[in-house]
């Protein structure tokens, strides 16, 4: 899909497309660096992710705020961006799950307040998750930085392009609204980096092989929430 699209640049294809590949953001021994942390630690993956993984690991927090992931998120945002949500998965046959069609489409906050066009609310594990407006998501960009070569019979990240500009739709729509977008499947080396609004249409298949698929995901934005409520990260 982005064959031919050499030459606009990488916010342009966000903007477009809702996504794009960004290429080396580890090296190679950042990469290796990375994993021996997440093996020491014995961080034991589970389906959907371990969230708030910066919080269990100090080290991912220093690389989530770094000057080298701050400063690509900035790319994509009108403002000074900041994380909000930090998860780690891996998938394998041994931890493998497939994940429907779907935008992410929650936030997480200190509290509940009652908003114009927030909601629906839900409580998990004492942190209150809702559905802001649109114009939040718009102002978010998540980066998904690749530990592993990642390919289609790993479970790569499945996209439908410029789909996060279909609004935010409900679960029983999603299939519909896309049926007619060719699906983009985000095949990436290791130290890479899949770009995306966190409202376009995504999903991803379960592993056929046995070799890991592990991603550190982070979500940044440059929001300013309302009086009395925060961010969550």
């Amino acid at each position: 899909m982005l064959e031919g699209k050499e030459m606009i640049s990488s916010e342009e294809k966000v903007e477009q497309f809702g996504f794009d590949l960004v290429h080396s953001v580890l090296s190679n021994e950042k990469v290796s660096s990375m994993i021996s942390l997440l093996e020491e630690t014995k961080v034991m993956p589970r389906k959907g992710g371990i969230r708030e993984i910066d919080k269990i690991i100090p080290e991912v927090a220093e690389f989530a705020n770094s000057k080298l992931l701050l400063s690509l998120a900035s790319r994509y945002l009108a403002g000074n961006p900041f994380l909000v949500r930090a998860i780690y998965f891996n998938k394998s046959q041994k931890n493998n799950w497939l994940v429907t069609w779907h935008q992410d489409k929650t936030v997480t906050v200190s509290n509940k307040m009652e908003l114009d066009g927030w909601g629906p609310w839900t409580l998990k594990a004492n942190v209150h998750h809702v559905q802001p407006p649109l114009e939040v998501l718009e102002k978010m960009v998540t980066i998904r930085v690749h530990l592993d070569k990642t390919t289609k019979d790993n479970g790569c990240l499945k996209v439908a392009p410029g789909s996060h500009k279909q609004d935010l739709l409900a679960t029983s729509d999603v299939l519909n609204k896309i049926q007619n977008i060719d699906p983009f499947f985000c095949e990436v080396e290791a130290g890479d980096a899949v770009v995306m609004r966190p409202h376009i249409v995504h999903s991803s298949e379960k592993a056929k092989t046995i070799e890991n698929r592990r991603i550190l995901h982070f979500e940044y934005s440059c929001f300013e929430l309302p009086e009395g409520m925060s961010w969550v990260a």
